[in-house]
Order: C-alpha cells, then structure tokens, then sequence
C-alpha cells in the first residue's frame, strides 16, 4: 500500500494563477463548434429564408450532422415551424435565436452544484471508459475543490491499468491532493476500502475515487462496481454521494451509446463533458443531457488544471451559438 499526503500549497500551472474568468473560457473553448455551427447554418440560410420542405430537409440534416441528436433536432424543427407561422422567419439570426432559446429552455433545470457542504467526507466516484479523459479529470476536480479550500483524496481504483495509476499520481501532486494506491492490488475492492479509512482517519473533506473503464466486459464491471459500492458503504452508509460519468466531447454521439450503457451499470447523478475545445460538434452535450435527463456537472474546455469548469448553461447555450459575437 503506497499513500503521500499533500504538501504545501497547490501547485498552479503557468497561467492558472491568473485565471481567466469563466466567460471566456467558455468563448474559447466552444469557439470551432461556434464556427462550424454558423458557417453550415449560413451555407443552407443565404441571406433569405422560405419554410418549405426542401428547407426543413435540409435544416433537419444539418442538425442530426450537428450531433444534436433525434430527440433535439424533432424538438428544434417543430420550433422553426411553429415560430415562421407565428411571424416570419427571414434570416440566419431568427433561426439561429430560435434554437438558441429552445436549449436555454432545455437547461433551465440543469443542477451543477456538488454539494460537498452536505456530508464529511464527501465521497465522489468517477467513472467513464478509457480514453475518455477520466484520469485527467480526477486531477482536476481535486484542484478545482483546493481552490474553495477543501483537502481531497484520491483513491487509484483502477488497478488494471499501471500507467493510469501513475498518471493519476501525477494529478494529484499537481492538485495538491492526498493520493493512495496499491500496484500489487488486483482486485480495486480492497484498495478502496483502505483508501476510505484513510480519509476518515485524516478528515478530508472529499474522497475521490477513480473506478475501471472496460465498458467492453459489462458483466465484470457491473460486478465490481456494485462491490465497491457495497464496500464504501461498510464505512460511510450514504456514500457515494455523487457517481460522475466522465465522457470524452469528441466522440459524438458515441458518447450517448456509453452514457446509456453505464447508466444499467450505476445510478449516474451527473455528467463530465470532456475536450470540448477539440471538437467542432459541441451540441452533443446537449443531446446526451436530453437523453439521459441527468445534470451536467463540468465541462473541460482546455489542457490546463484550471480548464475544467462547473457548467454554466446560458454561457454554453451563448457561446456555442454566437450569441457574444
């Protein structure tokens, strides 16, 4: 069994001492989907518009290329047709507002807090496959929590992957974060018990635990996540407080097919919405949130340690559509 405790204050990375204020990074980091959205809705507008079939056709393939997926795109058509009876619809900035509004309207009850205040240690799991930037995001969620002062654990629960393990170590040294791992361990159970008595025993405020992501082999993983649910509640009967599924933004509607996966897997109480700067297809957040009708927590919008940031509707809706340009 392998632990370090934190040391000092939280390392910062060249440029998180100075942060940039949240509107920005969302501007930036949504910029090529902002781009592409408005470039491909201009190539099918022109500057006139008649709703006609041919237009709706078009209107509907561009929103399914969009990764908006089924449920929105059905929604956002009947939008446009109801708006152009009601008064017309002419240009790219009524359609463009129109679609804008009716995704505000679909996040309005979007819950993004982690109420950490409520329970001591606050136990938080994460889960996700690989690949999709989980590792990363343990990292950055402990020093997200450093910055509002709370001292993190972190638990390697992962034992099938070593390189995981160490690059999970590095995060939380870079967080400031306790880590705890065990390389001899097979079996995550173990580890994750000894990972919370540890917590309990030096009072941390959250617990953050890092779980497998062989999506491939459900039954296994079904298995082993019900008994490391089981074995955390031996020592804390309410835990886990929250189960964040971390999903990678540039694996389009791939990204839906896993989140329902691992939703017959483990109750999932809210989304991670990972490398939205690198993909032009940002909508797909909005089709998984509809799908799943499960809160988004964070979204990353950049490599640095201060780039995953608590989700915030309106700046996303704003930013993905222009409406700050």
């Amino acid at each position: 069994m392998i632990f370090f405790k934190k040391k000092g204050a939280v390392h910062r990375e060249d440029g998180a001492g100075t942060q940039r204020p949240k509107e920005d990074k969302f501007d930036t980091g949504l910029k090529r989907s902002r781009n592409r959205f408005r470039e491909g809705l201009l190539s099918l507008v022109g500057k006139e518009i008649k709703i006609d079939r041919v237009f709706m056709d078009e209107i509907e393939a561009f929103l399914y290329q969009s990764d908006f997926g089924p449920r929105i795109t059905e929604s956002l058509l009947q939008k446009i047709e109801e708006s152009s009876r009601k008064s017309p619809v002419t240009n790219y900035e009524h359609i463009r507002d129109i679609i804008r509004d009716a995704f505000k309207e679909r996040f309005a009850g979007n819950d993004a807090e982690i109420p950490v205040e409520n329970h001591h240690p606050f136990v938080l799991l994460v889960a996700g496959v690989n690949g999709s930037g989980k590792t990363t995001t343990l990292g950055k969620l402990a020093y997200t929590f450093a910055q509002q002062g709370k001292k993190s654990l972190i638990i390697a629960g992962d034992t099938y992957r070593a390189a995981a393990v160490e690059q999970l170590e590095t995060w939380a040294q870079r967080a400031g974060a306790s880590f705890i791992k065990n390389p001899d361990a097979k079996n995550p159970s173990g580890i994750i018990y000894d990972g919370i008595q540890k917590g309990l025993r030096d009072q941390n405020d959250l617990i953050l635990i890092d779980t497998a992501g062989r999506l491939h082999n459900k039954a296994h993983l079904m298995e082993e996540l019900s008994k490391i649910i089981r074995v955390i509640q031996k020592l804390i009967p309410d835990a886990p407080h929250e189960n964040l599924l971390v999903l990678d933004g540039t694996v389009g509607q791939n990204g839906l097919i896993q989140a329902r996966e691992f939703d017959k897997i483990l109750p999932i109480t809210g989304l991670v919405v990972t490398k939205l700067d690198g993909t032009a297809k940002g909508g797909v957040l909005a089709a998984i949130h509809e799908e799943m009708n499960v809160p988004v927590k964070f979204v990353g919008l950049g490599e640095k340690i201060d780039d995953l940031i608590p989700f915030d509707a309106d700046l996303y809706v704003d930013s993905l559509f222009g409406n700050r340009d």
